[in-house]
């Protein structure tokens, strides 16, 4: 019988519960920002581009911090950065609530919830890693699968307490649940019980890798698209004649098909290798963009949404396993912020691009044809890894 604090134990899976409660908090208020952006744009009467700039500063931030958050664990432990994760968060969005010009607002929320995110995510992934050795594949699939469920279930969410009580006061209520939360992970999760040897690379020796570098850029491409249906599908919905709630629910699919990603995937990389499922997800996401394109009605947009949540959520997934197997798991927390630094580029750039070209040209036709070119150059960029 293994004692409590070994790796594998029941200890473990708490950890994994913890990193779970985290995510769901931390990215379903973050992937919710949808249905916040038609409310916000009319009161400031500012444009879907300028207001999208309050999503681009979240993932900027929660994906640049994450570098400095994976080397923060390892120094101070999950305990202290998940508090500052839930502080943050808390503090953030009852600012937010409060704003009165939009550029207050902007800084608010997106350092906020971008602290927070970043707090929960590539720390806590580092954190159930070193808890678990035989089934630490499985471990890390069930904590993020906590990043799909919390867009599920937010996102609508999101939507009908703003129906109800107005983006105000349901910004208060969305930052004071979620600091409560990772309060309470804060409280719960500890060191690993044993430290790793040492890994294979270095993050110096990483960041001149050949193939860690084509990783960067294919994650940053990627990313530009690939964020681009969090903040503009609901909006593209409504325009169409969908109900507010019905479109913001869209982005929830996303959130729910990427669950399916996260397993069905997993189980495919077991078979064909990390590295050929994880090509797979990028050639899935950026065909998903051919069917947004194809116009139509809801059930298309739903079959959109899957598509890009099946292949997002295997993004997600397997990504750290591909890392680990080429780079060592000894710094992980690091290699994997600093790789995503990537995406917090993409992320930023993608959403505000988005809603220049449909303020511009009255039409989201360009913005769509611009993620699925995009999402072809990251496919093409991920494929040349692992080649000479």
């Amino acid at each position: 019988m293994q004692p409590p604090g070994a790796v594998d134990s029941a200890r473990a899976w708490v950890m994994v519960a913890a990193a779970f409660a985290g995510m769901f908090v931390s990215f379903g208020i973050a992937y919710s920002f949808g249905a916040f952006l038609e409310p916000m744009a009319e009161e400031f009467g500012s444009s879907r581009g300028t207001t999208s700039a309050f999503f681009a500063l979240t993932s900027l931030t929660y994906f640049g911090l994450g570098a400095l958050s994976g080397v923060a664990v390892d120094r101070y432990g999950p305990r202290r950065v998940l508090l500052v994760g839930g502080i943050a968060l808390g503090v953030g969005l009852a600012a937010t609530s409060q704003a009165g010009e939009l550029w207050v607002g902007l800084v608010t929320y997106g350092l906020g919830v971008g602290i927070a995110v970043a707090c929960a995510y590539v720390p806590m992934v580092a954190v159930v890693s070193g808890w678990f050795e035989r089934r630490r594949t499985l471990a890390i699939g069930v904590a993020v699968t906590g990043i799909g469920l919390g867009t599920l279930t937010v996102a609508p969410l999101a939507a009908a307490l703003i129906g109800e009580l107005g983006w105000r006061d349901t910004h208060l209520v969305l930052g004071s649940a979620g600091a409560v939360v990772l309060v309470v992970c804060a409280l719960v999760v500890t060191r690993p019980p044993v430290q790793a040897g040492p890994a294979a690379l270095t993050l110096r020796q990483a960041v001149r890798d050949r193939d860690y570098r084509r990783l960067y850029l294919a994650s940053g491409l990627m990313a530009v698209a690939l964020f681009v249906p969090f903040v503009h599908l609901p909006g593209y919905a409504q325009d169409a004649g969908v109900d507010p709630v019905a479109a913001a629910a869209l982005v929830g699919v996303i959130g729910a098909a990427s669950i399916a990603g996260r397993l069905l995937l997993g189980l495919v990389a077991a078979r064909t290798g990390a590295l050929r499922a994880f090509q797979g997800c990028f050639l899935t996401m950026a065909a998903s963009f051919l069917l947004w394109g194809l116009g139509g009605g809801y059930g298309v947009l739903l079959a959109f949404a899957v598509v890009l949540g099946v292949g997002y959520g295997g993004f997600v997934a397997i990504g750290p396993a591909v890392v680990a197997e080429r780079f060592g798991t000894t710094r992980l927390g690091g290699l994997l912020g600093v790789l995503y630094t990537s995406a917090g580029l993409g992320s930023a750039v993608g959403a505000p691009l988005a809603g220049v070209a449909v303020d511009t040209s009255g039409s989201y036709t360009p913005a769509i044809a611009g993620c699925l070119a995009l999402g072809l150059a990251g496919y093409l960029a991920v494929l040349s890894v692992g080649r000479t």
